[in-house]
């Protein structure tokens, strides 16, 4: 089983996300729930296609990571 990180950003008036190591997958949704839902199925869909055109699929490379950005004062 294969982990990929998966991009979530705000729109207006919806979600999106997409995986850096997998271009062309990607999901939306109305709701947070609803696109963690629909990428899921997005993921799953795009590694399937991957398999049956017997392409590669790619490792999971990317990862995240929080910085905190303390702000000068002048």
């Amino acid at each position: 089983m294969a982990h990929y990180l998966a991009v979530v950003e705000p729109g207006e008036g919806n979600f999106s996300a997409y995986f850096p190591d997998l271009p062309g997958c990607v999901a939306t949704g109305a709701t947070r729930e609803e696109l963690e839902e629909n990428i899921r199925v997005a993921l799953q869909r795009h590694v399937q296609g991957l398999m049956e055109d017997n392409q590669t699929i790619p490792e999971s490379r990317a990862f995240a990571e929080f910085i905190t950005v303390i702000p000068s004062q002048s």
